[in-house]
């Protein structure tokens, strides 16, 4: 009676932490029980937190005793098995070293012990209430689908993906990939074809046929004979550093083009991997797969979904996916169960 009485009194803050590549996304609900009061987000250019972060979190902790922090897992020795019975979990992974939840007793989800640990001591000046599965997450978030239909299911993160197939709510596979820990021979691939793309782009280019004379204006006026070779000086000057402009813009150009395509055609190529595991190994109670359903959280290109169709002739929908946003929705029904 007494805590549902303070829970009028003050608002609930939902806090949910993000880790890119080479960010971190905090985002803030903060709710009345009418509804949501104010909603902020910001991004932080480290992926550890830091004394702005820290200022920002407590901006809003501070004014509530009902704040809950939640962090989507990040642990590369994570995934989910097709099974909630004890004893079955170990014909599909060693759990030795690590914990593990059941999900509506369809199936369990898992994460290293050492990983979650040290994730948690990542945030001592804040705590941490929730750690989330990216498996729960994609159940929750395709779960008109997942309930209903035999497909692949992906959530694509900015560092990683996390794959999992189900037949009418029944999990049959699943595989948590992170793309900068891939083997080698998909890395030598990537390689070879930035090497292809820089050649044909070097081929095309010829920046000495690039006439930078129009764009430099002369007086009529040179006077004495050192005013002119200094004129001669500033205009073999503005060349070369035109060209160093242009040589510097096509460079960006190239890597920003090689990147986007090499990462699309990483996570196509990890995905077919993954697929064909799915195939041929036993302990999996493999089906045909027709349909993949993309959960984008990072705005992937059009690439990886014709790679996807042309290649591995599959069905494919896209739906774009605010990580954030459904951390929140996940923290929101943690509570209502307890």
């Amino acid at each position: 009676m007494l805590s549902k009485l303070f829970e009028l009194l003050y608002h609930k803050v939902y806090v949910n932490i993000v880790v890119e590549r080479s960010q971190t996304i905090v985002y803030v609900q903060e709710c009345s029980t009418e509804g949501l009061v104010v909603s902020e987000s910001q991004t932080f250019k480290t992926t550890t937190i830091n004394a702005k972060m820290k200022e920002f979190i407590n901006s809003f902790t501070s004014e509530s005793p009902f704040y809950y922090i939640s962090v989507l897992d990040t642990s590369e020795s994570q995934g989910a098995l097709p099974t909630c019975i004890s004893r079955d979990m170990s014909k599909f992974f060693d759990l030795e070293f690590s914990k593990h939840m059941c999900y509506k007793k369809n199936w369990a989800y898992y994460s290293s012990k050492v990983d979650l640990n040290r994730l948690e001591r990542s945030y001592p000046e804040i705590g941490i209430d929730f750690i989330f599965s990216p498996f729960v997450l994609l159940a929750n978030f395709f779960k008109d689908k997942i309930d209903s239909s035999l497909a692949i299911f992906l959530l694509v993160e900015d560092n990683y993906l996390s794959l999992a197939v189900f037949n009418n709510s029944e999990l049959l596979y699943s595989h948590h990939i992170n793309m900068e820990h891939n083997n080698e021979s998909d890395v030598l691939m990537m390689e070879n074809q930035n090497d292809e793309v820089d050649l044909e782009l070097d081929t095309s280019i010829n920046l000495e046929e690039i006439d930078v004379h129009d764009d430099v204006e002369l007086t009529d006026d040179f006077g004495d004979i050192e005013d002119l070779d200094s004129i001669g000086e500033i205009d073999e000057f503005a060349e070369e550093e035109i060209e160093e402009e242009i040589e510097e813009e096509v460079t960006a150009t190239i890597e920003e083009e090689a990147t986007g395509f090499n990462e699309d055609y990483q996570r196509y190529s990890l995905i077919q991997s993954s697929i064909n595991r799915f195939y041929k190994d036993e302990k999996y109670k493999s089906e045909f797969v027709q349909d993949i359903y993309i959960a984008d959280a990072i705005g992937v290109s059009g690439d990886l979904k014709r790679y996807l169709e042309e290649e591995m002739f599959l069905n494919v929908f896209v739906r774009h996916l605010d990580l954030c946003s459904e951390l929140v929705q996940l923290t929101k029904a943690e509570l209502n169960e307890i």
